[in-house]
């Protein structure tokens, strides 16, 4: 007997072929039928002629605290999402030492969000294995965070690595390889990854690719350095040997837009050469990051407590507005290009702050009765740095071009304080995917649409029998309705959840049904199994 029949639906299996009716069958979180399930069954599901797909797979998002910290992760539940890949832009919480754990908090928190109790774990390995030995409602994988690493042996300096404190960082990413991580990740435009030459980046590639694992990159500059940006990546990938996987890729700031179209051309390029290049997109024209990404590059040197004691000190305060009234040749001065007026503060930690979510720079100056730069400045200071912000400064073709791209797969890129006002990406990456490319535009098919956030994240990302309706692979299911699914998030209002998702089985089980979560935690840590292919070790 089956512990459950999914009967009625339209089968899109995640590989890009035709949908068709059938059903599925499942026993013991695997999926034993598909296209007939006669046998008798617990529990028969009828999907009444909606379509019945793979679990959805967040390819990049920044929940690696939030999946312990509220484990039914509905949010993501109640878009379909049965497996998150964490760990990503550099920012994860290990390893770390004690004597630099306030500079990792302070450094990942407006990304990654704070928890209210201690963290269990030092090494890399002991966060995967607490992530393992810690049921939620979805599964998880993730990287090998850069900025830990170097946060870890070198704190904030802004210098290239010696030969030892490269072998340190060399040893815990051969750990958390060993582990189960995916490869490594780095965000070139965050401090201390910006303060990374790209030959101490090709060595440590070096290591993930002897394992065979994925390089995953934020890219130095996604403004004026686009594509100098996309070739440093690609050198690193060459020189090395590794997979190269580029995060959102964009163009930012108006001066730019129409730029990704070469940036495209760039991994095209490398492809042809054989390399193994792809990228993620989210479907909004809008970013979120930290208020800190703002400043110019050597104002975060040193950390947190660093950057605003010079924010306090007069002269350098001067100097730092003047660089960003100007454009910039060395780095991405966004807010140059694109105006205060497209920094939309989301995230503010302290509850007298919390009126300032919601508003634009602009306003804030005004109310303030500040410059812009000083109003951005002082809001740091009063915030001790921790602000969040959605930046608009994407053109929508651009958007629309990346998400038509043979090579790119849809992720979220959500962040994990989902407090304030997040952006809308948080509630509504995959049911937009639906609503807005599929149904209003048909910019693609629901085939090609549902491979982008399944199969293809399943085999980029390693991540075993999943991502397919296949006998043998795990019972990662979504049930919607094709007509009516869609996203409810704004900008303004953006803690909605989306519509037109009727069931989500994670492993066999069901965690939400009629939109109402179910409470069940069947989620697995999913580790990668890697092959040292050439024998590494440090």
């Amino acid at each position: 007997m089956l512990d459950i029949v999914i009967e009625n639906g339209r089968i899109v299996d995640g590989s890009g072929n035709p949908w068709y009716f059938g059903q599925i069958g499942i026993k013991d979180g695997n999926i034993t039928h598909v296209g007939r399930a006669d046998a008798e069954a617990l529990e028969r599901i009828d999907a009444q002629g909606q379509v019945v797909a793979p679990g959805f797979i967040d390819g990049h998002c920044h929940s690696d605290l939030l999946v312990l910290d509220q484990p039914d992760s509905e949010f993501k539940m109640q878009q379909g999402v049965t497996t998150e890949v964490v760990g990503n832009c550099g920012l994860a919480p290990a390893p770390y030492v004690k004597d630099r754990a306030a500079e990792l908090k302070s450094y990942i928190e407006p990304v990654i969000g704070r928890t209210d109790w201690p963290w269990p774990w030092e090494s890399i390995e002991e966060y995967l294995q607490h992530l393992a030995q810690s049921p939620a409602s979805e599964n998880v994988s993730t990287y090998v965070a850069h900025g830990a690493l170097r946060i870890s042996v070198m704190g904030f300096e802004n210098r290239p690595a010696t030969k030892d404190e490269l072998d340190r960082m060399k040893t815990l990413l051969e750990n958390g390889l060993q582990a189960g991580a995916i490869g490594l990740s780095i965000g070139l435009l965050y401090a201390p990854g910006s303060y990374t030459p790209k030959e101490e980046l090709a060595e440590l590639c070096r290591v993930v690719a002897a394992y065979g694992g994925l390089f995953s990159t934020h890219i130095r500059g996604e403004g004026n350095n686009l594509l100098a940006s996309v070739r440093e990546v690609i050198w690193i990938a060459e020189q090395s040997g590794v997979s190269l996987h580029i995060s959102h890729l964009k163009a930012a700031g108006r001066i730019n837009w129409g730029q990704t179209g070469a940036a495209m051309a760039l991994i095209d390029e490398a492809r042809s050469r054989g390399m193994d290049v792809t990228c993620d997109v989210y479907p909004y024209f809008a970013g979120s990051t930290t208020l800190t990404t703002v400043l110019p590059p050597w104002v975060l040197e040193g950390g947190i407590e660093a950057t605003l004691g010079r924010i306090t000190d007069p002269s350098v305060r001067a100097k730092i507005k003047q660089e960003l009234r100007e454009e910039q040749t060395t780095w991405d001065n966004l807010v140059c290009s694109t105006g205060w007026q497209s920094v939309f503060v989301s995230s503010v930690p302290s509850a007298a702050g919390k009126l300032l979510e919601g508003k634009h720079m602009m306003e804030i100056a005004e109310l303030w009765g500040m410059d812009p730069e000083d109003a951005a400045l002082e809001l740091l200071l009063r915030e001790n740095g921790q602000i969040s912000i959605v930046y608009f400064h994407m053109s929508e073709d651009d958007v629309r071009e990346v998400i038509r791209y043979d090579y790119s797969l849809v992720a979220s890129d959500s962040l994990g304080c989902v407090t304030g006002k997040p952006h809308p990406r948080s509630y509504g990456t995959f049911p937009r995917l639906f609503a807005e490319y599929v149904r209003k535009s048909k910019m693609l098919t629901l085939e090609q649409a549902v491979r982008k956030v399944t199969s293809f994240p399943a085999q980029r990302f390693k991540l075993g029998k999943r991502g397919l309706l296949v006998p043998g692979y795990a019972a990662d299911i979504v049930i919607f309705d094709p007509d009516k699914i869609a996203d409810t998030a704004t900008y303004q209002d953006p803690i909605r959840h989306p519509e037109g998702i009727s069931a989500v089985l994670v492993n066999g089980r069901k965690t939400m049904d009629q939109r109402r979560h179910t409470h069940e935690r069947p989620g697995v840590f999913i580790p990668v199994q890697h092959c040292c292919r050439h024998g590494f070790g440090i």
